[in-house]
């Protein structure tokens, strides 16, 4: 399979897409990944990932309509692309394998004393 470049944020990032499904967009995607991971997320970071995200082919995005509240812009609305599937499923199973070939006795805690 080939190589797929995902940072980890990249991957909370694209996780969170998912989640949200039809619903994610960026400050929905802010407020959960910062809520599931308690985690401050600044937007300036975010919009960044996004732009990246949708360069690579991992994600598409579309606008929806333009609303008061947003002084008229639309917002922009994230969906994960096959492409980025491929690339969600390969970081997972490489994490796993990684996980999987660390031996039993490197995890276990021994208390000092």
């Amino acid at each position: 399979m080939k190589k797929y470049q995902l940072g980890e944020f990249e991957e909370v990032v694209m996780l969170t897409v998912g989640i949200l499904y039809n619903e994610a967009y960026g400050i929905s995607i802010k407020k959960e990944i910062e809520k599931r991971l308690s985690r401050k997320v600044s937007v300036g970071a975010l919009q960044s990932a996004l732009k990246r995200l949708e360069e690579k082919g991992y994600l598409k995005s579309r606008e929806g309509e333009s609303t008061q509240e947003r002084a008229g812009r639309p917002k922009r609305y994230f969906t994960i692309t096959a492409y980025g599937k491929k690339a969600m499923e390969y970081t997972r199973s490489t994490r796993n394998t990684l996980w999987d070939a660390i031996p039993r006795i490197a995890l276990e805690l021994k208390t000092v004393g």
